[in-house]
């Protein structure tokens, strides 16, 4: 099929901008973890709030992605500068909520009884990245606005660049020198901060200087807020944030609870989750990918097309995940001894990343068919299908699991019964998933085939 260079080409580059921010996680995660097993601690508590807020306001700007590939599959370009500019109202909004939960997580904290003594420090790293989260959004609409034009290299190369600023920064501002004091897991966040903030002027200097963004029409005046516009921007960004945050939470919110098990667990679970994140990465590539070139062929006109696409995405996502997770299986003792020089922590993660293994190939299916049912603007359906799921089957198992007991087993007290329970809820979500695009295709075509049957009648 023709569409398959395309679509690879089109996600390999996603995917090396990916792991170039995943790596600015994977550098903090060993930072840390060499700093101190209680700055590692800090960190996972930290980072898993910010993550929260972060991508669920990313995933409403993201969610925009569709409407740019079928303006830009419509050959609507002056339209698709007008919606930029619409965004940026959006982003305003995202911003002051976003730093606004950050610099208050106390109450947060104290809810899930988060360790009195790591608190003061994740509050810390929380109110540096408040002020990094209007760049780092801003640099999501830049992102978005690309990946759905079809020119994500113009994203990877900046993101890819960034890592030769973030490693350095990470180490000196965590472990101090050159006259700095040690600042512990706050040092990954000032690294972070000063990172976001070039990224978004690279970005800015890239719209404002290079031609291909001439037919766009970028540099106009801003317009005053269209409601129209802005109301399909929350119809379909706002379910679909609230579904990544339900999401994300279900995966984040394990921290907090595991934290009570102390520092051992915390830091195990940390390298885990970030390796989770890692191997999110592949499907989350050609969710995006698949994504745009659904919506620039619906937006074409060209619906059946769409569909092979999109199914197309789902083999190779598919394919793809059994390979990652296989590999990670049989090299867990190894990758979890690269993340650490305690033999404790070691020892537990190694165990964890067997359930890791499992959770990334139902992570996978499901990544790709949220984004994919997106381009058909389905975003309420998969919301509700998580918080019933991945709240009520996953985190809240797993939390009963651990300190209660489920069905005759536990309590076990440790993250196995969190990653176990999550593993299985995915799964579920991954099977209604698969289930829900088949019959939004369907229909699709079904509509297609009565619309050229009531035409050939006239």
């Amino acid at each position: 099929m023709r569409e398959l260079p395309t679509l690879l080409g089109h996600a390999v580059t996603v995917l090396a901008g990916q792991l170039a921010v995943m790596a600015f996680g994977v550098t903090d995660t060993i930072v840390a973890a060499r700093h101190s097993q209680e700055a590692l601690a800090a960190l996972s508590i930290g980072s898993a709030v910010f993550i929260s807020v972060y991508v669920a306001l990313m995933g409403v700007l993201q969610a925009l992605l569709p409407i740019w590939a079928e303006q830009r599959g419509a050959g609507q370009d002056g339209a698709i500068g007008a919606s930029v500019r619409q965004s940026l109202y959006l982003w305003l909004a995202a911003s002051v909520l976003g730093m606004a939960l950050l610099l208050a997580p106390g109450p947060l904290l104290r809810a899930t009884d988060v360790p009195p003594e790591l608190q003061g420090e994740v509050q810390r790293y929380l109110g540096i990245l408040a002020w990094g989260l209007p760049p780092a959004l801003l640099f999501r609409i830049y992102s978005t606005l690309n990946q759905g034009l079809g020119w994500p290299q113009l994203v990877t190369w900046l993101q890819v660049g960034s890592l030769a600023l973030k490693v350095p920064l990470s180490i000196w501002f965590t472990f101090g020198g050159a006259g700095l004091a040690a600042q512990g897991a706050a040092g990954c966040a000032w690294g972070t901060l000063i990172v976001n903030y070039a990224l978004a002027a690279l970005g800015l200097g890239m719209l404002r200087r290079s031609a291909r963004y001439a037919p766009l029409r970028l540099w106009q005046r801003l317009e005053a807020p269209d409601r129209a516009q802005l109301l399909r921007f929350v119809r379909l960004g706002l379910p679909a944030g609230l579904a990544i945050l339900v999401e994300v939470t279900s995966f984040t919110l394990m921290a907090l609870f595991i934290a009570r098990q102390g520092a051992l667990a915390a830091g195990a679970h940390q390298i885990a989750s970030n390796l989770a994140a890692v191997l999110y990465m592949v499907p989350l590539s050609l969710g995006i990918a698949a994504s745009a070139r659904v919506s620039f062929w619906r937006g074409s006109g060209h619906e059946a097309r769409a569909a092979r696409v999109a199914w197309l995405g789902l083999g190779l996502t598919v394919g793809l995940a059994l390979v990652l997770a296989a590999v990670l299986f049989l090299l867990r003792q190894g990758v979890a001894s690269l993340y650490t020089n305690s033999a404790e922590v070691a020892a537990l993660t190694a165990g964890l990343l067997a359930w890791v293994a499992l959770y990334h190939i139902a992570d996978a299916v499901q990544a790709l068919c949220i984004f994919v049912l997106r381009s058909w603007h389905v975003t309420l359906a998969p919301l509700l299908i998580y918080g019933v799921l991945l709240w009520g089957l996953g985190l809240t198992g797993g939390y009963a699991l651990a300190y209660r007991g489920l069905f005759g087993l536990g309590p076990l007290h440790s993250p196995v019964a969190f990653w176990a329970a999550s593993a299985g809820a995915l799964a579920v979500v991954a099977l209604a998933f698969t289930a829900l695009l088949a019959l939004v295709i369907r229909l699709q075509r079904q509509g297609r085939h009565r619309r050229a049957g009531a035409r050939a009648t006239h």
